[in-house]
Parts: C-alpha cells; structure tokens; sequence
C-alpha cells in the first residue's frame, strides 16, 4: 500500500531542500541509498550524470534507514549527510534527508512525492549497475521505471548480470540507445539507459569493513 502524499508546503519543501527549490522545467538527477558511507563512488556518478545527461543539479537523498540493511549498521542519518557534504565536493550536488522530511520508507514513495510536488520539475532516477540486478526486491520497484526516466551506470563486474537481470528483461523495449542518453530527462517514462563508463569500484560495505572496530 503506497503511503499518503506528504502535505509540504513550498516553504517546507524548500528549507528541506536547503533553499535550493528548482525552477520549472529544471533537469535533477536523484541518488539514493543509506550513504553509509558516502564514497568518490557516489561522487563520480553524480559527476558522470550531470555531464552526460545534461542535468542541472544531482540530489543526494540520504534515507532514514534503509528496508533491506540491517539498523544495527547504520549510523545516524545526521551523521550520514553531514559526512556526504564532505564527499560531494561540487555545489551543483545537493546532500538532502528529504526522505525523512517527506516520511517515505520506499523510493516508489519518494518518486511519488516529489512528481506531485514538483510536477513541472524533469526528475531522472540515478542507480549503479549493481542495484539494477537486485531492484526487483524493492517494493512497487515497476514504479519507479513507470514514474521517471532511469539511468544506470555501469560497474565493474556488474554489467553483464544486470543487463540480464529481471528489471533489464521487464523494460528492454523501454532501453534508450547510446546516442539518445542525452536526451533522457525529456523522455516519456518508462525509459531507461545503460551508460557505460570507468567509475570507481568502492563500494560502502568494503569501506565499512575496513574501518577499525570501537573499543
């Protein structure tokens, strides 16, 4: 069951955006994920995407606590965003806990706030390779390609399972061409596109597990 749409005013919406309430017509790209933590990973798709798809600005949207990690795991999401403000290093990439703000658990939820509104905003869904292969577990994930145009950055080691992972086969006559990604914040949902490029291979569970255990 899809969670009420929240009731922000402009003026809430906007101090939870830090200020920065997009224009009509503005091209964002939307990050997701726990950041736990934010890595040049995140950075470099970000960086990747504003170049390649033409966007104005990259949203970070840290989450509460996401539905598939454990909690035990997690830092705090005040910890988490400040950190992710360290790591972006760009003005054009906004850190935000607007989930928190917007009380959605899901990112079909999340994508339905913010096309209701900022209906006149050109949102387009950011995701690796790697959560291509493993977001049919997430809940009404058909609604996320349904709703916005979905990008999705190659990987090292992931882009042969994704592309023949179950969301790639649900939307495959939805896939844009290499020549037409640019053209992906203009395009009538559902449609997708594979970008291949070198990005870093971090990913937050390595660094995690790197990091020496309190005492």
């Amino acid at each position: 069951m899809s969670a009420p749409l929240p009731s922000l005013t402009p003026a809430a919406l906007s101090a939870a955006l830090d200020g920065h309430l997009p224009p009509p017509g503005a091209r964002i790209g939307l990050l997701g994920g726990s950041f736990n933590p934010a890595h040049d990973g995140h950075r470099e798709i970000s960086g990747e995407a504003l170049k390649r798809l033409g966007l104005d600005r990259v949203w970070w949207l840290v989450s509460p606590q996401n539905p598939l990690k454990p909690a035990d795991d997690m830092a705090p999401q005040a910890q988490r965003i400040a950190a992710a403000r360290q790591v972006a290093g760009d003005r054009r990439i906004l850190v935000t806990g607007l989930e928190a703000r917007l009380g959605s658990t899901y990112t079909a939820d999340t994508l339905r706030a913010l096309t209701h509104l900022l209906p006149r905003v050109r949102f387009v869904w950011l995701m690796g390779a790697d959560n291509l292969i493993q977001v049919d577990q997430w809940q009404d994930w058909p609604q996320i390609f349904n709703r916005l145009p979905v990008a999705v950055f190659d990987r090292p080691s992931y882009s042969l399972r994704a592309l023949s992972g179950k969301a790639a086969r649900a939307f495959a006559r939805h896939r844009l061409d290499d020549r037409s990604v640019r053209r992906l914040a203009e395009a009538q949902p559902p449609a997708w596109a594979f970008i291949r490029c070198r990005l870093n291979p971090q990913s937050a569970t390595e660094i995690r597990a790197r990091q020496p255990v309190p005492r």
